[in-house]
């Protein structure tokens, strides 16, 4: 029943070691492991192993006083052999023995036993009887050694006191020695019982931890170095040692005593090789030999040698240890496994605490046993009555509850979660249900293979036939039982979703044979009050096979509330008091007071104590007011202190859970002192998750005021300083039995077993915010790695230069070694590297609470992104971007968050794809947010240091733009849409949903806000919202209009209409027009305008001839036109509201826009058709300039875009979007709407390059000069209107929701070069610096890549079939329509443009002399590159045509034969045939390299080699049945080393001849396009990867390099596009998409990356992107060379 740390059911997870040595000639040695090797070893085992590393070393201080007893050193030795994984024990055996300890606790017999033959002897025990006081209430009743005399604090004692006391040690000693000497001698006491009192703190510590263990506690757990020293104090001094004289009396009595010398030889001669025979014991020995003695420097020498020992022993055993279960694999990248893993464990742990038999118990049985039950049960009860431990407990019994089945039972501690949300929670339950169920139904059918997708695997020798297998298992979990493949979501899932799919799970998976328990704890505790949602997400009746147990607090009466609502009464069949109840209810009350008393004896037997009947009726008395289990816990820590004459009263034992917990942590600052014991609660009662004990030790030596302490008592403080080990562990031995030690994320951290005591922590040392966020914040600065490495922290301390002066105060810089805390530790054995999830869980909580601003250096941060990716915590990641501290003032942060939100399934499958990601991400919007820069870099320079990956050196043009923020109103029903939607300045915008709730939005950084007001005590409800210039006009349902001014407060004023307004007119307000703080506001179907001044708050009406159908006034607000329904214009005078004039169109159309403009006083007025006429207002009444007819009488306008600065208005009609200038009133240009589609809405982009449209359910961008529709915007839901600001697009969505895009973004994105048409060839030179693209169209385009911008564009009459770049980079070559052009690359000339050719393909001779037209039905001639002169004509057709490397020779294949024709004659001189097998060629190579050979490929799968100039062939062998040549995909390097067979599927097949061999690698996916570098280095392909949600969009192609001379994956990069091309060339890879962008990819292999540098662009840059078109060649005219 001793509740000693627990140990977790998932294995350790640090290495945890004693130092086992003798304090007194060891200083130097500990010192130096201290400081140099365990520092050293802790980083070590972090980055490799992931396990941290705890040194104990018991004599660490200065202070004899402070040093541990030998129960606690033994107590300390168990914990380190049970919970160290690797090695527990380092011992230093050195030429002193050491001195032995006085006993602390004698049984009374053998006590007495000795002062009785003392006393016989003639020795006084006086001393010995003070000493020693008999304790009744120790188990066997003993002697134990008074205070005085143990290892109490004695700061205070001076020097001379000390050496006294001292003194009287050794005396008492040697009377304890010699009395058991005589002891033995008579044979009172046998031998092996008087070592105990003979044995140093080294032997005896050393025999405890290994003598009579079993070989599996020794053999590569412990290490020993034995130092011998011969002549340690020198020949001279040896010669002067003499023994003295010694009386009679005293030889006598010490004949028997062992000298230490023989102790020391019995333990380094006998016992230790005794070990090493039988259970592997490494001892290590060595002897050094002194002949002037053990002197400073040889000791030195030693000790540096011993370091350097230790530490490669220790990191030997510890790389060798079994650490598979600390490590990072699937189940930690899962965090709903994780967590799920960790409830279990939870469980185990809490029931383990069930020492007391409740009643209880019986009722939950009945309820589980009692299937007809379709109602919760409840288990209520008062606090520390213990619901947790009770139900833990039930939970581990139920399945012998029910032995006719295999229940499914699933605990959750709600308050103990690391994700205190309603949605996580219900998403772990539902993962956690269908998981138990689909493994139940996995073992009693066969096995579902479950394998991932695959992996890159290294290349593999397989001469057999069989088909290697290389794919690796990767954990690809998916609810076999859900309708939906996503139910849980991935950034944050959607709570009405989880609930539908957990009713859904809780009806479907449950038999009678599988029944379902679920018992929840701690919903009454959750941090956010999320309990009534648990409770709304049960169902109102359990479905039959479902069990549901829940515990909460009698006080908690919400819950219960929740629960009774939940279920209908006309339901309730139960009989007596419960037939109105929703569930059903078990009160916990206190324990019963007899078992509490049982439990406390039990408790105290099991640590050795008991207490006397007087005290026994104390503890009665206390145990009948407060009978708690948690209660008796306390008291056994407090009557074990007890002895049996220790004057206890009623007031010694505290009367409550809450007083005991304060009286044991005054009895813990009593003997620990008081900081230590402060800080170390108060740092495990505010971290997040749990602190392992190394990271508690790290806390408390950075924390200045303990250190303070050590600093007083030490006198003098050194550079480097921390909290020794061993007082920790001290106080957690104290502390054992009130901590739990649980799994988080992988590692053990130590918790308390019980909320209340935090409570008691808090409201003890927490009181005050400030004091929680200075805690906090040394927190945050710790798990941070801001005082790591080597950085010391400044302290202040008090100094006294003599006791008669001032106490002064110095900042000293004290390193206090702290661990680094990197984001992901890398390794030279690890190429991934493992994530620092202690960090990742606790540094985001330690920050947000401090009330620290997320630093922008965290969030900006690539390591911490990577790291919370890689932890499954991408939501997290996602939520603290969106927070108020960081989006709001950082643009580039909600970028990074919209591109994670956006590709969170590809992420969640593919952690490892972010850096590249994000790096093609980001790369068109660094000219619009600067600071993306930075995190650019630091993926670039994260690549560098590892060495390997690949680069994005050309970004291909973006398909869409990550949205700058995406809120929605938090709407009271899910189908709430809006019904009205306004944006004033300030970009504020409005919306009226049709529920009558008012939203705002403030801009970004801020929410979506609810508007109330209040009219009469009832709140108003909304009918419509209209804007114009910095007012908001806001409409009731009650026809009240109410009007707020953006750039004042916000305060709303009420417009107050005149009586003979039409009241039923209100709701119908048409639009206002804002002038001089003046309102022109008309309605629909109505013939006046009212003018509101809002400095005067009153109303002028204007009544017109005909319905008002828009408006606009002058600037000064002197004059207003209306537009009329009858295509009229009204002018009024405002000041005198005379009618001036009237003016009307020929059409009569309605006029539904007025653009004045009075500088040129003119007046534009567009009709409802979109016809424009244009006034001259010189003159009253004004002059008709110009009418402009659009001729469509069928389709009215949606709506119109004027923009003054770039004089355009864009009109938009269903069919089409018309441009017009506003100078001269022109129709600039018109944009059809694609076929079967049409238009609802558009607006310009602020620069007029592009327009933007909504085209239901998308928006679309246009560019304007091209007429391309370039871009696509993401929107989460189905869009309704567009606006824009100053510096936003803003798309309002059906239901309310906003999503923003920066308008900048928009115009990278859509100023990015791409061609028409999707890309088909690329050819890149040999410098590579330049590369030529086409797509099938008139146009071929240069470009460098350098700029990464297309440098010229090379016009042809008809679309390029063909494209062809000469060796020496002078010419290139293309074939269009039929016509070959040859066109010089530097100055961009078309010199020859030749006819006639009717080729098929063409080529250019490696020596860039010659060109070659392939053609099929006619004559394949052979011309001079230069001229166009025909050297020969070739009367066969050769298919797959190839020029020989040497310019010689056209080699091709005819009829399953492989020819070569000469280039010089056109005549075949050289055939190849299988006539022996009578097989056909399918695939051939030349190479470059080799250029007398040809490498072919038969179709049964031969490998020939054809030394082409003496016809000679060799038949190398023949490939196995499963590696089957693809014709279309055989390539091969230029050196022969390495050919491209097939990509089948997955399967990505090669022929390696260097070594022949055959090899496979698979893929992530399947395999759609595949290349070989020339030079045979690499091989790049482009697969789709699987993730985790089949619908995904972002289910993208993967392309990935891999090294082919080990199969090694250099990097992968997520392609936002499908590729068309693929060329690898010059360590780049040039990707042609389908959308016309290209994409260049550098691969970074130990060596520099080429990236292109941005800084030598600055010039060109600052031109508008939408200037930079390539300059266009031209081509002849007409043909200058005609073949006949």
């Amino acid at each position: 029943m001793d509740r000693s740390p627990l140990k977790s059911t998932h294995g350790s997870s640090c290495v945890k070691l004693y130092l086992c040595s003798n304090p007194e000639d060891s200083v130097v040695e500990r010192r130096a492991l201290r400081e140099s090797v365990f520092p050293k070893l802790r980083e070590h085992c972090r980055h490799t192993l992931g396990v941290d590393v705890t040194v104990i070393d018991p004599f660490e201080s200065s202070d004899p006083s402070r040093w541990p007893d030998e129960i606690t050193r033994q107590q300390l030795i168990k914990e380190c052999r049970e919970s160290s994984v690797g090695p527990f024990l380092l011992a230093l055996v050195g030429h002193q023995y050491g001195t032995a300890s006085l006993p602390a606790q004698v049984e009374v017999s053998e006590y007495q036993l000795l002062l009785q033959e003392s006393q016989q002897a003639g020795v006084s025990t006086q001393e010995l009887e003070r000493a020693y006081q008999r304790d009744e209430n120790s188990i066997p009743p003993s002697y134990c050694l008074r205070p005085a005399h143990t290892n109490a604090c004695s700061a205070q004692v001076n020097e001379e006191e000390e050496m006294k006391m001292k003194a009287k040690e050794d005396e008492l000693r040697k009377v304890f020695q010699s009395t058991v000497s005589l002891c033995v001698h008579r044979g009172l006491m046998t031998s092996e019982r008087a070592q105990s009192y003979y044995r140093s703190a080294l032997d005896a510590d050393l025999r405890f931890a290994l003598d009579n263990r079993p070989s599996d506690d020794i053999i590569r757990r412990c290490l020993v170095y034995v130092h011998k020293v011969v002549n340690a104090k020198g020949d001279r001094e040896g010669r002067q040692m003499h023994p003295q004289p010694q009386s009679e009396a005293a030889t006598s009595d010490l004949k028997t005593v062992p000298t230490d010398e023989q102790l020391l030889s019995e333990l380094c001669d006998n016992f230790l090789p005794g070990l090493i025979t039988s259970s592997q014991l490494l001892v290590y020995t060595t002897t050094t030999e002194c002949r002037h003695g053990y002197t400073t420097a040889r000791r030195w020498g030693y000790t540096e040698s011993l370091c350097q020992q230790v530490y490669a022993d220790l990191v030997a055993l510890t790389d060798s240890a079994d650490l598979s279960e600390t490590r990072e694999d699937s189940l930690l990248g899962d965090v709903l496994a994780r967590e799920q893993a960790e409830q279990e464990e939870l469980c185990d742990i809490m029931s383990q605490f069930y020492d007391v038999i409740r009643p209880e118990e019986e009722m939950i049985r009945a309820y589980v046993t009692q299937r007809e039950l379709q109602r919760p049960l409840v288990v209520t009860g008062g606090p520390c009555t213990g619901k947790a431990v009770l139900l833990a407990h039930c939970a581990q019994q139920i399945k012998s509850w029910l032995p006719d089945c295999d229940p499914v039972v699933i605990t959750y501690f709600c308050n103990l979660t690391t994700k205190p949300q309603p949605e996580h929670l219900l998403s772990s339950l539902c993962y956690q249900i269908a998981g138990r169920y689909q493994g139940i139904s996995s073992s009693e059918q066969n096995p579902i293979d479950q394998d991932g997708p695959g992996s890159v695997s290294n290349l593999r020798d397989n001469s057999s036939n069989s088909e290697p297998t290389t794919s690796e298992p990767v954990s690809d979990f998916h609810f076999s039982t859900t309708p939906c493949q996503n139910p849980t979501g991935i950034i944050k899932p959607d709570l009405s979703k989880v609930k539908e799919h957990l009713s859904f799970l809780l009806f479907l998976t449950p038999s009678p044979t599988h029944p379902l328990v679920l018992i929840l704890d701690g919903l009454d505790h959750t941090e956010n009050s999320f309990g009534p949602q648990i409770i709304g997400s049960l169902p109102s009746n359990l479905p039959p096979n479902v069990k549901v147990i829940l515990a909460v607090s009698s006080k908690r009466t919400q819950i219960l509330r929740a629960i009774d609502s939940q279920r209908s009464p006309a339901n309730s069949g139960s009989e007596g008091g419960e037939e109105e109840s929703g569930y059903v209810c078990v009160p916990l009350g206190s324990a019963d007071r007899k078992q509490c008393v049982k439990m406390l004896e039990s408790l105290l037997s099991s640590s050795g104590r008991r207490v006397t009947s007087g005290q026994q009726a104390l503890v009665n008395q206390a145990l009948t007011s407060c009978c708690l289990p948690l209660y008796a816990r306390l008291l056994h820590l407090h009557t074990s202190l007890w002895h049996s004459d220790s004057d206890v009263t009623e007031s010694s034992l505290p009367d409550g859970v809450h007083s005991s917990t304060s009286m044991l942590l005054d009895q813990l600052e009593q003997k620990h002192g008081s900081p230590i014991v402060a800080r170390a609660v108060s740092f495990l009662t505010l971290s997040k998750t749990g602190l392992i004990e190394a990271e508690l030790a790290d806390l408390l030596s950075i924390d200045d005021e303990v250190l303070s302490e050590y600093i007083q008592l030490s006198g003098s403080p050194s550079g480097s300083m921390r909290v020794p080990q061993i007082d920790v562990e001290r106080l957690l031995l104290d502390l054992r039995r009130f901590l739990i030690k649980r799994t988080v994320a992988g590692l053990h951290v130590l918790s308390w077993m019980s909320r209340h005591f935090k409570l008691v922590v808090l409201k003890r040392y927490l009181g005050t915010p400030e004091v929680r966020r200075e805690m906090h914040s040394v927190m945050a600065d710790y798990f941070s790695g801001r005082w790591a490495c080597g950085r010391a922290k400044p302290l202040l301390v008090n100094q006294n230069s003599s006791p008669n002066k001032d106490t002064t105060q110095m900042d000293i810089n004290i390193n206090r070694q702290p661990p680094s805390q990197p984001f992901i530790f890398y390794s030279s054995s690890e190429e991934v590297g493992r994530v620092n999830l202690r960090m990742v869980l606790e540094l985001p909580h330690h920050v947000q609470e401090s009330n620290k601003k997320f630093e922008r250096g965290l969030l900006m941060s690539l390591g911490f992104h990577q790291a919370m990716v890689r932890a499954g915590l991408l939501g997290d990641l996602v939520a603290m971007l969106e927070g108020d501290k960081g989006s709001s003032h950082c643009p580039e942060i909600a970028v990074i968050s919209s591109i994670l939100k956006s590709c969170a399934c590809l992420l969640q499958s593919s952690p490892l794809l972010l850096p590249t990601l994000l790096e093609t991400s980001l790369l068109p919007y660094l000219e619009v947010f600067p600071a993306l820069e930075s995190f650019v870099r630091q993926i670039r320079e994260e690549r560098k240091e590892r060495g390997s990956g690949l680069g994005v050196a050309l970004c291909p043009a973006p398909s869409s733009v990550p949205s700058f923020e995406c809120l929605k109103p938090d709407a009271k029903t899910r189908e709430a849409s809006v019904a009205e939607v306004a944006q004033a300045e300030c970009g504020i915008v409005a919306e009226i949903i049709d529920d009558g709730t008012a939203w705002f939005w403030k801009g970004s950084g801020c929410d979506v806000l609810k508007l109330s007001l209040s009219c009469e005590q009832k709140e108003l409800k909304f009918a419509g919202v209209k804007s114009s210039g910095q007012f908001v006009l806001l409409s009731t349902q009650c026809k009240k209009l109410f009007l707020w001014d953006v750039t004042g407060p916000e305060v709303f004023q009420q417009l107050e209409f005149e009586p003979e307004s039409s009241q039923e007119t209100l709701n119908r307000m048409e639009g206002f027009v804002a002038c001089q703080n003046k309102l022109f506001m008309w309605w629909k179907d109505q013939s006046f305008v009212s003018l509101f001044d809002v400095y005067t708050d009153t109303m002028t009406h204007f009544q017109c001839q005909s319905c008002v159908t828009c408006l606009v006034c002058s600037s000064n607000g002197f004059y207003m036109y209306c537009g009329h329904e009858e295509g009229t214009v009204s002018i009024f005078d405002t000041n005198t509201g005379a009618l001036l004039s009237t003016c009307s169109n020929s059409n009569h159309n309605a006029v539904a826009l007025m653009i004045l403009s009075e500088g040129k006083r003119e007046l534009a007025c567009v009709d409802r058709m979109g016809d424009v006429i244009l006034w001259d207002t010189k003159t009253q009444p004004p002059r008709l300039v110009k009418e402009t007819f659009t001729g469509d009488k069928s389709n009215n306008i949606l709506n119109t875009d004027h923009s003054d600065e770039i004089n355009t208005l864009l009109v938009c009609q269903s069919h089409q979007v018309t441009l017009w200038d506003t100078c001269d009133w022109e129709q600039w240009d018109q944009f059809l709407a694609p076929q079967g589609r049409a238009f609802s809405q558009a607006v310009l982009s602020q620069d007029g390059h592009l327009f933007l449209a909504l085209l239901d359910p998308l928006v679309l961008v246009w560019r304007v000069s091209t007429g391309e529709c370039v871009l696509s915007l993401q929107t989460n839901n189905q869009p309704g209107t567009l606006l824009k600001t100053a510096s936003s697009v803003i798309c309002v969505a059906h239901d309310g929701c906003l999503t923003v895009w920066a308008s900048e973004a928009i115009g990278a994105a859509g100023a990015a070069q791409k061609m028409r048409r999707g890309v088909k060839e690329v050819v890149v030179d040999q410098t590579g610096e330049w590369f030529y693209t086409a797509d099938g169209s008139e146009t071929v385009w240069k470009w460098g890549l350098e700029t990464g911008l297309p440098h010229a564009g090379f016009l042809h009459d008809g679309p390029v079939e063909k494209l062809r770049l000469s060796p020496d980079n002078i010419h290139f070559v293309t074939l269009s329509s039929g016509d070959i052009y040859v066109w010089q690359t530097e100055s961009g000339q078309n010199i020859l443009r030749m006819s006639g050719s009717r080729a098929t393909d063409i080529l250019i001779t490696p020596n860039s002399n010659c060109g070659v037209s392939v053609s099929e039905r006619q004559l394949s001639r052979v011309w001079k590159l230069a001229k166009g002169s025909i050297v020969c004509s070739i009367h066969l057709y050769l298919s797959d045509a190839q020029v020989s490397p040497e310019s010689t020779f056209l080699i091709g294949l005819r009829h399953g034969d492989l020819l070569a024709a000469s280039l010089w004659s056109g005549l075949i001189s050289k055939r190849f045939s299988c006539v022996a097998s009578s097989e056909n060629v399918v695939a051939f190579h030349t190479l470059s390299e080799h250029p007398e050979f040809v490498v072919l490929m038969a179709a049964s799968g031969a490998v020939y080699t054809w030394k082409v100039a003496e016809e000679t062939v060799c038949r190398h062998f023949l490939l196995p049945y499963s590696f089957n040549c693809q014709p279309q995909v055989f390539q091969m390097s230029s050196n022969g080393s390495f050919a491209l067979l097939s990509t089948e599927d997955e399967d990505i097949k090669l022929l390696d001849l260097s070594q022949v061999r055959v090899c496979s690698f698979k893929a992530e996916g399947p395999v759609t396009k595949a290349c070989l570098d020339k030079s045979g280095c690499y091989a790049a392909y482009v697969s789709h990867f699987n993730t985790l949600e089949k619908s995904c969009v972002h289910a993208r192609p993967v392309l990935t390099v891999v090294r082919l001379a080990d199969g090694e994956r250099i990097g992968s990069v997520w392609l936002c596009k499908s590729p068309l091309t693929l060329v690898v060339c010059e360590q780049h890879v040039f990707v042609g998409f389908e959308d016309g962008s290209v994409g260049v990819y550098s691969i970074l292999d130990d060596g520099e990356e080429s990236v292109r540098p941005r800084e030598r662009l600055n010039g060109q840059l600052k031109q508008c992107p939408f200037d930079r078109a390539p300059y266009s060649w031209l081509p002849l005219p007409t043909p200058n060379i005609t073949w006949p």
